[in-house]
């Protein structure tokens, strides 16, 4: 019965990484269809610039709320590998919530978490792309 809460656990922590996955790539595409307007409009501007910056730092936020799943999908994963091959596990199931407090980050850790996050190539591309863009129509 353990390894069915586990799998159990682990299929709805999956669907919702994924569903992390579709909504930040919803995000890179607002961005990229706010500079495409902006640009055919020729109201590139210093708000634009700001309103990119949002959308990046709010990915990474997704990627943060993502990388902690994953945390416990790596968990789960270790617990119902064990239970297979002893028929016991080392983890009890459904804990995200109870492990995340157990090292859940103050405030100054949180934002480096999320700027850690901001900076990883499948997250900062294309949002650094887009600033660039805006910067570079501005100071020409």
């Amino acid at each position: 019965m353990q390894i069915t809460h586990l799998a159990a656990e682990w299929s709805l922590l999956q669907n919702q990484a994924d569903s992390y996955e579709k909504f930040a790539l919803l995000i890179k595409l607002l961005g990229t269809t706010l500079l495409a307007v902006a640009l055919l409009l020729e109201t590139a501007s210093v708000l634009m610039l700001v309103i990119l910056a949002i959308l990046w730092l709010q990915d990474a936020i997704w990627k943060t709320f993502q990388a902690r799943i994953e945390g416990r999908l790596l968990t789960l994963e270790i617990a119902i590998a064990s239970c297979e091959s002893t028929g016991q596990s080392p983890d009890r199931p459904y804990q995200l919530n109870s492990r995340f407090l157990q090292t859940r980050l103050g405030g100054t850790a949180l934002i480096g978490e999320y700027l850690k996050q901001a900076v990883r190539p499948t997250v900062a591309f294309p949002h650094a792309l887009l600033i660039l863009t805006i910067i570079l129509r501005l100071v020409a």
